[in-house]
Protein backbone atom coordinates (compact mmCIF):
# COMPACT_ATOMS: atom_id res chain seq x y z
CA UNK A 1 0.00 0.00 0.00
CA UNK A 2 1.28 3.47 -0.91
CA UNK A 3 2.25 5.34 2.33
CA UNK A 4 1.69 8.84 0.92
CA UNK A 5 -0.76 10.93 -1.15
CA UNK A 6 -0.24 13.38 -3.97
CA UNK A 7 -2.45 16.27 -2.82
CA UNK A 8 -2.26 18.67 -5.75
CA UNK A 9 -0.07 20.88 -7.89
CA UNK A 10 2.35 23.00 -5.88
CA UNK A 11 4.12 24.69 -8.80
CA UNK A 12 4.90 24.90 -12.47
CA UNK A 13 8.46 26.02 -13.27
CA UNK A 14 9.23 27.79 -16.52
CA UNK A 15 12.75 28.56 -17.67
CA UNK A 16 14.12 31.02 -20.17
CA UNK A 17 17.28 32.82 -21.11
CA UNK A 18 15.92 36.18 -19.87
CA UNK A 19 13.89 36.29 -16.64
CA UNK A 20 12.90 39.91 -17.33
CA UNK A 21 10.98 38.80 -20.45
CA UNK A 22 9.29 36.05 -18.44
CA UNK A 23 8.40 38.55 -15.68
CA UNK A 24 6.93 40.99 -18.21
CA UNK A 25 4.59 38.29 -19.51
CA UNK A 26 3.63 36.52 -16.27
CA UNK A 27 3.51 39.56 -13.93
CA UNK A 28 2.89 42.61 -16.12
CA UNK A 29 0.63 41.02 -18.74
CA UNK A 30 -1.13 38.17 -16.87
CA UNK A 31 -1.07 39.79 -13.42
CA UNK A 32 0.50 37.05 -11.26
CA UNK A 33 1.89 38.26 -7.94
CA UNK A 34 5.66 38.25 -7.36
CA UNK A 35 6.17 36.84 -3.86
CA UNK A 36 9.96 36.51 -3.66
CA UNK A 37 13.16 35.80 -5.55
CA UNK A 38 15.71 33.03 -5.08
CA UNK A 39 19.20 32.46 -6.43
CA UNK A 40 21.48 29.44 -6.10
CA UNK A 41 24.89 28.97 -7.71
CA UNK A 42 24.81 25.20 -7.02
CA UNK A 43 21.39 24.86 -8.71
CA UNK A 44 22.45 27.35 -11.45
CA UNK A 45 19.21 29.29 -11.04
CA UNK A 46 18.03 32.86 -10.66
CA UNK A 47 14.28 32.60 -10.09
CA UNK A 48 11.22 34.60 -9.19
CA UNK A 49 8.38 32.87 -7.36
CA UNK A 50 4.95 34.04 -8.51
CA UNK A 51 1.54 32.92 -7.24
CA UNK A 52 -1.89 32.21 -8.64
CA UNK A 53 -4.63 32.34 -6.00
CA UNK A 54 -4.09 32.66 -2.28
CA UNK A 55 -3.92 30.68 0.93
CA UNK A 56 -2.95 27.03 1.16
CA UNK A 57 -4.33 26.18 -2.30
CA UNK A 58 -2.31 28.85 -4.16
CA UNK A 59 -0.15 27.54 -7.00
CA UNK A 60 3.34 28.86 -7.69
CA UNK A 61 4.65 29.70 -11.12
CA UNK A 62 8.43 29.84 -10.83
CA UNK A 63 10.12 31.76 -13.64
CA UNK A 64 13.82 30.94 -13.94
CA UNK A 65 16.93 31.77 -15.86
CA UNK A 66 20.32 30.11 -15.54
CA UNK A 67 23.07 32.01 -13.77
CA UNK A 68 25.43 30.57 -16.40
CA UNK A 69 23.83 29.31 -19.64
CA UNK A 70 26.76 26.93 -20.24
CA UNK A 71 26.54 25.16 -16.83
CA UNK A 72 24.20 22.40 -15.68
CA UNK A 73 21.50 22.12 -14.66
CA UNK A 74 20.17 24.09 -17.60
CA UNK A 75 16.99 25.48 -16.05
CA UNK A 76 15.95 26.92 -19.43
CA UNK A 77 16.07 23.60 -21.31
CA UNK A 78 13.32 22.53 -21.73
CA UNK A 79 11.29 25.71 -21.26
CA UNK A 80 8.68 23.90 -19.13
CA UNK A 81 11.31 22.88 -16.63
CA UNK A 82 9.31 20.90 -14.06
CA UNK A 83 6.01 20.38 -12.27
CA UNK A 84 5.87 20.37 -8.46
CA UNK A 85 3.43 18.15 -6.57
CA UNK A 86 2.34 18.54 -2.94
CA UNK A 87 3.07 15.32 -1.02
CA UNK A 88 1.65 14.63 2.44
CA UNK A 89 4.68 12.59 3.64
CA UNK A 90 7.77 13.27 1.54
CA UNK A 91 10.15 10.96 3.44
CA UNK A 92 7.76 8.02 3.17
CA UNK A 93 7.16 8.81 -0.50
CA UNK A 94 10.87 8.89 -1.36
CA UNK A 95 11.53 5.61 0.49
CA UNK A 96 8.56 3.80 -1.07
CA UNK A 97 9.23 5.12 -4.58
CA UNK A 98 12.93 4.20 -4.33
CA UNK A 99 11.93 0.68 -3.23
CA UNK A 100 9.71 0.46 -6.33
CA UNK A 101 12.67 1.36 -8.58
CA UNK A 102 11.99 5.05 -9.18
CA UNK A 103 15.06 7.10 -10.06
CA UNK A 104 15.66 10.40 -8.24
CA UNK A 105 18.08 13.16 -9.17
CA UNK A 106 21.15 13.76 -7.04
CA UNK A 107 20.80 16.00 -4.00
CA UNK A 108 18.21 14.04 -2.00
CA UNK A 109 15.64 15.82 0.15
CA UNK A 110 16.59 19.45 0.69
CA UNK A 111 15.06 22.91 1.19
CA UNK A 112 13.61 24.42 -1.97
CA UNK A 113 13.23 28.02 -3.10
CA UNK A 114 10.02 28.49 -1.07
CA UNK A 115 11.40 26.87 2.10
CA UNK A 116 9.67 23.49 1.80
CA UNK A 117 11.51 20.16 1.75
CA UNK A 118 11.78 18.95 -1.84
CA UNK A 119 13.35 16.33 -4.08
CA UNK A 120 13.14 15.52 -7.78
CA UNK A 121 12.12 12.42 -9.73
CA UNK A 122 14.52 12.00 -12.64
CA UNK A 123 13.01 12.32 -16.12
CA UNK A 124 15.00 9.29 -17.35
CA UNK A 125 15.46 5.85 -15.83
CA UNK A 126 18.67 3.84 -15.71
CA UNK A 127 19.67 0.22 -15.19
CA UNK A 128 19.45 0.40 -11.37
CA UNK A 129 16.30 2.53 -11.23
CA UNK A 130 14.28 1.93 -14.41
CA UNK A 131 11.13 3.80 -13.32
CA UNK A 132 11.06 7.52 -14.04
CA UNK A 133 8.70 10.31 -15.02
CA UNK A 134 9.26 9.58 -18.71
CA UNK A 135 10.78 12.86 -19.82
CA UNK A 136 9.24 15.32 -17.35
CA UNK A 137 11.17 16.48 -14.28
CA UNK A 138 8.86 16.13 -11.25
CA UNK A 139 9.48 17.96 -7.97
CA UNK A 140 7.97 16.36 -4.88
CA UNK A 141 7.22 18.99 -2.21
CA UNK A 142 6.45 18.32 1.46
CA UNK A 143 3.05 19.88 2.08
CA UNK A 144 2.70 21.92 5.28
CA UNK A 145 -0.22 21.20 7.63
CA UNK A 146 -2.52 23.91 6.19
CA UNK A 147 -2.12 22.48 2.67
CA UNK A 148 -2.69 18.92 3.93
CA UNK A 149 -5.84 20.14 5.69
CA UNK A 150 -7.07 22.07 2.64
CA UNK A 151 -6.28 19.43 0.01
CA UNK A 152 -6.19 16.12 1.89
CA UNK A 153 -9.01 13.67 1.36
Amino acid sequence: MRPFKVLGIQQVAIGGEDKEKLRKFWVDILGLKLTHSFSSESENVDEDVLTIGSGPTAVEVDIMQPIDEDKKPKVHEPKLNHIGLWIDDLKAAVQWLTDQGVRFTTGGIRKGASGYDICFIHPKGNEDFPLCSEGVLIELVQAPEDVIKALGT
